[in-house]
């Protein structure tokens, strides 16, 4: 399991990196399942600490489809950042088809009460089953 890209994006201090891998054994490409496996770090690069209130994704097949993710924090937790801090994790996204691609954001609140925004990168989901690469 390899990637060939890390992709990242820079809101207000807070950087968010995301490198997805496609799983070749865990995929079934007879059934039109293609798996991936993304992992995220997030990293508080602001003088402020924050906490990850929740996340919204978006989804894009290669036929269009849109599925769109959201839910509280991270697995369910609110994890807190200090200034320096960063915070990984893993999951991972079926599709039905060959590729497609992801984006999204976090909503993200800090000590003082303001809420912020950050984007998560929008970043290419590729399988060796396509010619061609989305991103």
């Amino acid at each position: 399991m390899s990637s060939l890209y890390t992709f990242e994006k820079t809101t207000d201090d807070i950087r968010v990196l995301v490198t997805p891998v496609f799983m070749d054994d865990e995929s079934k490409p007879e059934e039109h399942f293609y798996l991936w496996a993304y992992q995220v770090r997030i990293e508080n690069r602001s003088p402020a600490s924050i906490k990850i209130l929740d996340r919204q994704w978006k989804v894009i097949d290669a036929h269009g489809t849109t599925q769109n993710i959201s839910g509280v924090g991270v697995f369910k937790d609110q994890p807190a950042l200090k200034p320096g801090d960063a915070f990984e994790y893993t999951n991972t996204i079926p599709l039905g088809t060959t590729s497609g691609f992801m984006t999204g954001k976090y909503a993200l609140e800090k000590p003082t009460g303001i809420f912020i925004d950050v984007d998560i990168p929008t970043f290419s989901l590729d399988s060796p089953y396509d010619s061609h690469l989305l991103n």
